[in-house]
């Protein structure tokens, strides 16, 4: 597949303005399968930058807020219709950007236009109540209202599919928006508010500042007129976001997580493996909702090792864009760092490395970052490869004797957001939904994968545990209720 020659230099967007940063300085997004190949030249914002964006949300918030529902969610629908128009450039665009699967690239930007169609809908659906009254001369309801400027700050694994689902519900319930994506994956963004800012949204109304943290996040979340802050990322910088916000600003933190699943003896290995490998593996381990903990029945535990191994070994690790390919590069240079630090860190503690684990430079992988799948074995629990987040193709399998041993295991960790189980034992099941502590279960599913219409989010330190992303929950995340008494006249007047 040929790659574009000439580099183009992005602008941010304020107030319905393509302008460069006050900075008058750029940065580099490159491609993590091959870092020669520069995908754009990027605005490395300041403070100033995300100032003027907040000013042009606020004072747009003004005319925004009383739009006609209907036509915000026209806006939406419009929007969808051009992500979906330029399907396959926007794909490509993310597989250079991310390094993922041109496959799942492709269903991201699909996804993400499903989403907004979903979230036009249900725009036409926020309502307030009718409350009965002691008084008959009071008539007493609520109206949900919107709540200003909300800041929305995203990663670069899921580029567009995770501010889709935090820009959407913010715009159909009448909130403005200032969006800062990861420094990794700015084009995809830009083709979001791009889609977002043809389809008609006012000028001010979304505002788009791409740079580092340090030099633009403060007014982001601290700026008066931000009334909410949405973040995805990692643990450490949303609890930094928390500990910096107003009292009165509202925040939204999903964060980490260290997912387990339990591979139960009455289970299908072979598909237990396939599932391992899909929520391990198959977006290279750079999910938050990732396999990385499988925990396995004493009794069965060799068989399915076995089976995960041989499964892994026929992984193709490559270049996303080219055909075959299962497992694509890590996303940058930290990441591949990181990942190859925790394969010693594992190796150290005592764990076997049964298989991959080493850095991939041959032909054309040389220009890339690139890891083969790890699988370790003979894991304990309170390893750090199985306490704490790699966020890479590192698969640890600890070996339990019980069910209650598995769960005391999957529980013993600080993070709480996705888990599942393999089983035919509806009891098994059952007992699993009851005692796992995370937000997210899956019963003979993989670990990743979320419906757009249903409620995400973690507990424990995966998330602030406030306010569920996805679903018709989001919309509570961006709307605050106003009680109205409204005094009649008596009926016997």
């Amino acid at each position: 597949m040929a790659i574009q020659t000439a580099v183009e230099t992005y602008k941010n967007l304020i107030n319905g303005e393509w302008v460069p940063s006050a900075s008058g300085e750029t940065f580099e997004s490159v491609n993590p399968a091959r870092v020669s190949d520069i995908v754009g030249r990027f605005q490395a914002s300041v403070e100033e930058d995300v100032v003027q964006a907040i000013e042009a949300a606020e004072r747009a918030f003004r005319i925004w807020r009383y739009t006609a529902p209907s036509k915000r969610a026209e806006i939406m629908y419009k929007a969808a219709d051009l992500l979906e128009a330029g399907l396959e450039q926007y794909a490509e665009e993310l597989t250079r950007e991310e390094g993922k699967t041109l496959a799942s690239s492709r269903m991201e930007v699909k996804r993400s236009a499903q989403t907004l169609r979903y979230y036009a809908s249900e725009g036409l659906n926020v309502t307030g109540d009718t409350l009965p009254s002691d008084d008959p001369t009071t008539f007493v309801y609520t109206r949900t209202e919107p709540l200003g400027v909300v800041t929305v700050i995203t990663p670069w694994n899921f580029p567009i599919s995770i501010p889709v689902r935090k820009i959407a519900p913010a715009l159909v319930t009448g909130n403005t928006v200032v969006f800062k994506p990861a420094s990794d994956t700015p084009l995809i963004a830009l083709r979001l508010v791009q889609a977002l800012h043809e389809a008609g949204l006012p000028a001010g109304v979304i505002n788009f500042v791409t740079g580092s943290a340090s030099r633009t996040g403060k007014p982001l979340v601290t700026h008066p007129a931000v009334k909410a802050v949405t973040f995805t990322g990692s643990t450490g910088a949303g609890e930094n976001i928390n500990r910096s916000v107003r009292l009165s600003t509202r925040v939204q933190l999903e964060l980490g997580g260290k997912n387990p699943l339990i591979v139960m003896d009455d289970a299908d290995m072979d598909e237990a493996a396939e599932l391992t490998i899909k929520g391990g593996f198959e977006l290279t381990g750079q999910a938050c909702t990732g396999t990385s903990r499988v925990i396995v029945m004493d009794s069965v535990h060799d068989t399915f090792v076995a089976k995960l191994i041989e499964k892994t070994r026929t992984l193709t690790v490559g270049n996303g864009l080219h055909k075959g390919i299962e497992v694509g590069p890590l996303a940058n240079a930290s990441q591949l760092k990181n990942v190859l630090e925790y394969i010693e860190i594992g190796k150290n503690e005592g764990a076997e490395l049964a298989f991959g684990g080493e850095r991939l430079t041959e032909g054309e992988l040389t220009d890339g970052y690139y890891v083969r799948p790890a699988v370790f074995t003979g894991v304990m629990p309170k390893m750090r490869i199985a306490q704490e987040e790699i966020f890479g193709p590192v698969i640890s399998v600890i070996r339990v004797a019980s069910f209650r041993e598995a769960m005391e295991v999957a529980n013993d960790v600080e993070f709480g957001l996705a888990a599942a189980i393999c089983t035919s034992d509806p009891n098994r099941m059952q007992q699993f939904v009851h005692s796992i502590e995370a937000g997210m279960v899956k019963i003979n599913r993989p670990t990743t994968g979320v419906a757009y219409n249903a409620p995400f989010g973690g507990v424990k330190m995966s998330s602030t545990a406030t306010y569920r992303e996805s679903g018709r929950e989001a919309l509570e995340f961006y709307t605050h209720t106003k009680t109205v008494y409204h005094g009649v006249r008596s009926i016997a007047d």
